[in-house]
């Protein structure tokens, strides 16, 4: 039975409602968005397709940043002016969250502004305006940050660091920010942010070719559930795409090899990070070569190719199970950063370019408009890539073999 309307949510002269006939039954399924027309003289309302609560609340808050944003205007010149200093942090919150709905990252900032939202709710601030938001203000919230333990999904309970702390506060900023150039604040963000190199240590644990190794025999055999080889199936191909290309976990995931992707270049043997209408960020992704053995591998696949839209939990249980270094020494990005660590290795500071190249950190430039970069250009990082590849064979026979080339991946899981 819906939830009383009294316990809805609301924004401005939005307010979320279950449409009743007179016997309180419902005349829709779904949440409406009802607000008062003055023009009109009555209200108006608008179905959210969705019978969810949260899915309803996101879309209210489409449409209040769509239909309030630009409303205050001078009478004089037509200009936008700023609203003043009664804009609510809550509000800016929300409004960037919608902004940002489509980042690959939305699920990280989220995260952090959650726990933004959590301490406002604690300390009773819910009513605070992003003016009042200070250094003295930032500093409060780290003290109570720091207090509250990280639970993983799995249970798992940790302390939080500064640098997870100092997350929230960058995010935070990022969203008065926004509220600011949108004229709905006075002023930018009243406080800054610590630097990532202030408040993080960097890991510095790094896979050899045999470490490596064990990960793919582990994530190739049954588990001691009696499970078959396929519920591991989306942390091997991760571990897989992970040492064919260098790249980030979050471009793993989105790799696909369907052709509308334009990511798998078959015929050129190429492999392009960046799947088509993806916008490059700072963490930019590139195009990089790829051998036979990863070729033939990327030719048996359909689709996205980790199908998971995280391995996290089965790379930690990889983790604890082989007794590797935890405490923010390991993670998922362990393979990435093995790889650039044994390419440099093995290519020479000479050829560090095709390292930085391989990694995404040197983009483009200007002499690549008239001298077109190709990905055949990292020649020698290619074969350092093959030569890691055909090590790890030979100690984890099968590794770049597809024996589970029946199934058909879909982002999120693997079907039959």
């Amino acid at each position: 039975m819906p939830e009383a309307d009294n316990a809805l949510y609301s924004r401005g002269k939005y307010r979320l409602e279950w449409d009743r006939k007179r016997d309180g039954s419902l005349r829709s399924p779904f949440l409406q968005i009802v607000w008062y027309d003055a023009d009109a003289g009555r209200n108006r309302s608008k179905s959210t397709g969705t019978e969810d609560v949260a899915a309803a609340e996101e879309e209210l808050d489409k449409i209040f940043l769509k239909r309030e944003r630009g409303q205050a205007v001078c009478p004089t010149c037509g200009q936008a002016t700023r609203k003043g200093g009664n804009y609510l942090v809550t509000d800016s919150i929300a409004d960037y969250l919608v902004a940002r709905a489509n980042i690959d990252s939305i699920s990280t900032v989220r995260a952090r502004l959650a726990h933004v939202t959590n301490y406002l709710n604690d300390t009773d601030q819910l009513g605070i305006t992003c003016e009042a938001i200070d250094e003295n203000w930032i500093e409060d919230f780290r003290e109570w940050a720091f207090e509250i333990p990280v639970v993983s999904p799995s249970g798992n309970v940790r302390e939080r660091t500064p640098g997870t702390v100092e997350g929230s506060v960058r995010q935070l900023a990022a969203a008065i920010n926004y509220s600011f150039s949108r004229h709905d604040t006075i002023f930018p963000a009243a406080f800054k942010p610590r630097k990532a190199k202030e408040v993080s240590k960097t890991p510095v644990y790094r896979s050899d070719v045999p470490e490596l190794a064990a990960m793919f025999r582990y994530a190739m055999k049954p588990g001691k559930d009696g499970k078959p080889m396929n519920a591991r199936g989306p942390l091997w191909r991760f571990l897989q795409i992970s040492v064919i290309t260098w790249c980030r976990p979050d471009a793993a995931y989105a790799f696909s090899t369907d052709p509308a992707s334009r990511q798998w270049h078959s015929n050129m043997r190429v492999v392009d990070l960046n799947p088509k209408g993806r916008t490059q960020t700072r963490k930019y992704r590139p195009a990089v070569p790829v051998g036979e053995r990863a070729a033939d591998l990327l030719d048996a696949s359909e689709g996205y190719f980790v199908g998971a839209d995280s391995v996290k939990h089965s790379f930690s249980t990889m983790l604890d199970e082989l007794g590797l270094p935890r405490e923010g020494e390991t993670g998922t990005k362990l393979i990435r950063r093995s790889m650039a660590t044994l390419g440099r290795r093995r290519l020479g500071e000479e050829h560090f370019v095709q390292v930085e190249r391989m990694l995404g950190h040197r983009k483009d430039s200007t002499s690549d408009l008239y001298a077109m970069f190709e990905p055949g250009f990292l020649g020698r990082a290619l074969k350092v890539t093959n030569e890691i590849i055909d090590e790890i064979e030979k100690l984890a026979p099968g590794a770049f073999h597809r024996k589970d080339t029946g199934l058909r991946l879909i982002k999120g899981g693997v079907v039959a």
